[in-house]
């Protein structure tokens, strides 16, 4: 076996130094990119998960009435539609259709001539108001919850924060919750809204 020299001693082991870190620096190199590779794969996961779905129920000049599943972001034309449409006699210049909708929400479409075109307050009867003129608590918008006494825009928009934070309204009692809204004032709205 041949004499290696001191010199060729210490090219070698510098040569296997460097090899050994580059080979180092790759293995690392590999492990870090794969965890990177779950957390983009986790992340697309979660995008994808579907909307979540919100239970109306369509009543009134509709082909269908009835409770109906539509997706998160729904309007009331899109209620209308699953429920069969509107009926030929169905007064849907009063609703706004492009009104987004709420979980628990009813959609309720008037018959032209029914003698409810006038709702509280002087407007008309929209997807917010129920037969015989009342204001649907769980479907109002501002504006008609505006145009009930002793609601004012900040006390509306009280009562349309409640019913995002808590859900559709089970009671008209539920109104006493509502900051702005005492007992008078509970007692003034109860013969003029409705679930």
């Amino acid at each position: 076996m041949p004499a290696i020299s001191r010199a060729q001693a210490l090219v070698y082991g510098l040569g296997l130094l460097v090899l050994l870190t580059i080979a180092g620096r790759v293995a690392l190199g590999a492990g870090e990119s794969e965890p990177a590779r779950e957390t983009q794969s986790v992340a697309f996961d979660i995008r994808e998960e579907p909307p979540r779905d919100l239970v109306v129920h369509v009543a009134g000049a509709v082909l269908q009435p009835g409770l109906y599943r539509l997706p998160e972001g729904s309007r009331i034309d899109d209620a209308i539609a699953e429920a069969g449409g509107a009926k030929p006699r169905a007064a849907l210049e009063l609703v706004n259709l492009a009104a987004p909708l709420a979980d628990g929400q009813q959609v309720v479409v008037p018959l032209r001539g029914s003698g409810g075109a006038p709702a509280v307050g002087g407007s008309e009867v929209t997807a917010g108001a129920v037969p015989g003129g009342k204001v649907h608590l769980n479907s109002a918008t501002l504006e008609q919850l505006d145009a009930l006494p002793g609601v004012g825009p900040i006390t509306g928009q009280q009562i349309l924060d409640y019913r995002s934070a808590n859900g559709a309204f089970q009671s008209v009692d539920e109104l006493d919750a509502v900051p702005g809204i005492g007992p008078a004032t509970l007692e003034q709205l109860r013969p003029l809204v409705d679930l």
